[in-house]
């Protein structure tokens, strides 16, 4: 793609973002959302083949569904009230039909079958973006909305988005994929503890970034897409295999990675409200995403999956990817447990 054309692109993502999170009147955040969808597409086709297309015709379907049902929602609230403020939406009907568009957005279920599928499309980079990026503007809408939306809703969707995230990812030999299902799982988390504690959401969507961008970054470094190439990581970059298998078990919540600090405070929260079996229940789904991330560590670090070659190493080519950041990334992905009082504190 054309630099020129790829910082405009990417300049306009970053302006739909901000331009959604710094409003409060409902017009400019539906804007900022179709700013954001429209300068998507061409990133997600960034290599123009039959699959990134159909993942893109896919997510654009998908997007300007939701966005057609918010402005539904909104017209309906404004024959109701005659105001466009995101912090009160006083009717019930335009509320819900706001909070299912901002969902299918997010790709939270049951509103999650086009995340697979647009990430198994795509390159790794679109992906990253896909699956970090573009949940920061409906989530800060989410945020705002949190006084009033239907508590019921937002619990059926998060207990389904960790039963279908961690189900969903269990069959998978495509790393995009189960990446997009652990994203599906992750809005559950946050979606749950929402109108508890919307703080907390934004805590966990800053560590499943950081989590993501790292795994990502370790994926492009490797050239590796799927469990059959993940295999040869350990011949070809132990230090990068052993960094991918820490930030794996901070995904999945382990203590003491940075990925615990999190879910130990949401179940805290909860368990302070006196909700005991939704923390539960979440806290065993989420077993699920568990075991097809230890998949991953057994297959990167133990094993090497038959193959007509018989050679074990690869062929070791100059790399040029951009490292700087990983580090700083890693560093963040599994060791932020101890700054947990600080950060409760804030709260």
């Amino acid at each position: 793609m054309n630099p020129l054309a790829l910082s405009l692109i990417l300049t306009t993502l970053l302006a739909g973002t901000l331009i959604t999170m710094m409003s409060s009147h409902w017009l400019t955040a539906w804007m900022g959302l179709e700013m954001n969808m429209l300068t998507m597409i061409p990133i997600l086709m960034k290599t123009t083949n039959p699959r990134s297309t159909e993942a893109a015709t896919k997510y654009f379907m998908t997007q300007a569904m939701a966005s057609m049902m918010l402005m539904m929602a909104l017209t309906i609230n404004l024959m109701y009230s005659g105001q466009w403020s995101i912090t009160k939406m006083t009717n019930p009907v335009a509320s819900n039909m706001a909070l299912m568009a901002l969902m299918t957005k997010l790709g939270s279920a049951p509103f999650h079958f086009w995340v697979p599928e647009v990430t198994q499309g795509v390159e790794l980079a679109p992906g990253m973006i896909l699956l970090t990026w573009q949940k920061l503007a409906p989530l800060s809408l989410l945020y705002q909305m949190a006084t009033y939306t239907n508590t019921s809703l937002i619990y059926l969707s998060g207990l389904l988005s960790i039963l279908i995230g961690g189900w969903g990812g269990l069959n998978q030999t495509q790393l995009r994929k189960i990446l997009a299902y652990s994203s599906i799982s992750h809005m559950g988390w946050m979606l749950i503890i929402l109108p508890f504690n919307p703080t907390l959401t934004l805590l966990n969507l800053a560590i499943y970034i950081t989590l993501t961008l790292s795994i990502f970054m370790i994926l492009a470094n490797t050239f590796t897409t799927s469990m059959s190439s993940l295999t040869l990581m350990w011949n070809k970059t132990p230090a990068m295999t052993i960094m991918l298998m820490a930030t794996l078990l901070s995904l999945g919540g382990l203590p003491p990675l940075s990925g615990f600090m999190p879910k130990w405070l949401m179940i805290h929260e909860l368990t302070k409200n006196n909700s005991i079996i939704m923390p539960l229940t979440m806290a065993i789904m989420t077993l699920l995403n568990m075991y097809f991330y230890m998949r991953l560590i057994y297959y990167s670090s133990l094993t090497i999956l038959p193959s007509t070659n018989n050679m074990k190493m690869t062929w070791q080519f100059t790399n040029t990817k951009y490292t700087m950041t990983l580090p700083t990334l890693i560093i963040l992905s599994n060791m932020l447990l101890p700054l947990t009082p600080m950060i409760s504190m804030l709260e």
